[in-house]
């Protein structure tokens, strides 16, 4: 029996994908309300006009629950419900007292880790590997990192008397739900100011549970209000006059319409936006490694990276073995149920968001790119699409330019360092970029060229609570995480 297991092994060709059985993570013990209320002065309390919205499963299109809808009068209540917890205790509260709500926190999202990551999984389509293994962690990580900052405000600008701004408005996407609010939320109360955030309208669910949980740990009311709602429910927070900071991570069109309407206003605001970010592999790159780093890069969160490395530029030397084995290694990735252990790529996370990316796919044809995509089956429910790779562009062309949201690869050739410098920099976005080379100095003449807020060295989509993350150009401005990320609240 032995030697005919090695025999099977043996026979297996690169690319071939081997058939696992399903290893569906169990969901039956998950707690999902039928709906879902604001989040204000520390209770779930109705929307003012009783208006609610659906949020479904998109890999099923099934109903998970009823959000409320808030408007601007809702908005109202929790900014003055933070304004009050600001001027009345938080602000009075000594660093050491918020550090240990901040760790609390931490503590019981690590506990109920798995919980939350079914659904994120559930709620926004990703592959539970990537909740469990990366959102969920990340986002204990910035809890108990900023944890640790709260008893040490005057040691992060030292001599300048640093305070609190007040009230923050906060607004998520929807790539990364939980850890984009543990992102907001953390640094905003480690410095002693209170919040009102919103989480997009398709991934409200896991901002809900963390406020069950600040609930529970005991948070003082209005510390923490968690508004949900759509477009104008994020405008009505903007706008706000009674908030002192407001912080966006979102596309790069609505960011420019919040600092238009900030201009003059005398707030201060951190916009993480768009990216279209630059892969580049040079011909003396790990290219196994390489190939890996851009399959991670760009396929396994089914592209919803505002920082993937969607544009790979390769050494003409070794373009056509990189590229055959990228189309190798998309033959071998799962795509199918998120909540299976062994799936790579999971559902789009909205049909709106689907239709935008099957748009640009036809625009790359149309614009004489040539598509590969394996021929793999999909789910007939859910939204949908193949890991795309697109050759035979051009720098102008739409797929290579603007930010797609999506799997899809656009892949160019060069042959000199000042060659892939100007096309990589050749984009409005300056979010990340990456470098594969086996040359340190290397890494840091190519890096050191690039306009890119980050930029990883033989590796992507690296990320840390301590290290600062951000953009340039209309990929925005102000850094989150680590210290940078802490001062932005602070005067």
């Amino acid at each position: 029996m032995a030697k005919k297991e090695n025999k099977n092994i043996a026979d297996l060709k690169f690319g071939a994908t081997i058939e696992y059985a399903p290893a569906p993570e169990s969901n039956a013990h998950i707690e999902i309300k039928k709906k879902y209320e604001l989040f204000i002065g520390g209770e779930f309390v109705a929307p003012e006009k009783g208006k609610y919205f659906p949020t479904i499963n998109p890999a099923t299109e099934e109903k998970l629950a009823d959000i409320a809808k808030a408007d601007a009068t809702d908005v109202d209540k929790a900014v003055k419900s933070a304004r009050y917890a600001y001027d009345n205790y938080w602000s009075k509260i000594s660093g050491s007292q918020r550090g240990k709500y901040l760790f609390r926190i931490a503590r019981m999202l690590q506990e109920r880790a798995r919980e939350f990551a079914i659904i994120e999984t559930m709620d926004g389509g990703k592959p539970i590997k990537e909740a469990k293994g990366f959102d969920v962690p990340m986002a204990i990580n910035w809890f108990f990192y900023y944890a640790g900052w709260a008893d040490k405000i005057e040691y992060a600008v030292p001599g300048k008397n640093p305070e609190a701004l007040g009230v923050a408005g906060q607004v998520i996407p929807w790539n990364f739900p939980l850890m984009m609010a543990a992102w907001k939320i953390a640094p905003a109360l480690a410095a002693g100011n209170c919040v009102v955030l919103k989480p997009a309208e398709t991934t409200s669910l896991t901002a809900l549970k963390l406020a069950e949980l600040i609930q529970e740990a005991g948070v003082p009311p209005g510390v923490v209000n968690i508004v949900t709602g759509e477009g104008d429910t994020g405008a009505a927070i903007v706008n706000h006059a009674d908030v002192d900071k407001v912080a966006f991570t979102g596309s790069t069109r609505v960011g420019k319409m919040i600092q238009k309407s900030l201009a003059g206003s005398g707030k201060k605001l951190t916009l993480e936006l768009g990216g279209k970010g630059a892969n580049i592999i040079f011909e003396d790159a790990a290219i196994d490694q390489a190939v890996e780093g851009v399959i991670n890069a760009v396929y396994f969160n089914q592209g919803h990276v505002c920082c993937a490395g969607s544009r790979l530029f390769v050494q003409e030397g070794i373009a056509e073995t990189v590229l055959q084995k990228l189309k190798d290694r998309l033959k071998t990735i799962r795509i199918g149920n998120p909540l299976d252990k062994n799936t790579d790529i999971g559902a789009i996370n909205s049909k709106k968001q689907l239709d935008t990316v099957q748009d640009y796919i036809n625009i790359g044809i149309n614009e004489g790119g040539k598509l590969y995509q394996d021929k793999c089956s999909l789910p007939k429910k859910g939204f949908w699409c193949k890991p795309t790779i697109f050759t035979n562009v051009s720098q102008a062309s739409r797929v290579v330019q603007e930010e797609i949201f999506g799997p899809v690869l656009t892949v160019q050739t060069f042959r000199t360092i000042d060659e892939v410098v100007e096309l990589a920099n050749n984009t409005y976005y300056g979010l990340s970029a990456g470098v594969w080379t086996d040359k340190g100095s290397k890494v840091f003449q190519v890096g050191n060229q690039l306009k890119a807020g980050v930029v990883w060295a033989n590796s992507f989509n690296k990320f840390d609570a301590t290290s600062p993350f951000g953009g340039f150009k209309e990929s925005g401005f102000g850094r989150e995480g680590g210290l940078h990320g802490l001062t932005a609240y602070l005067k």
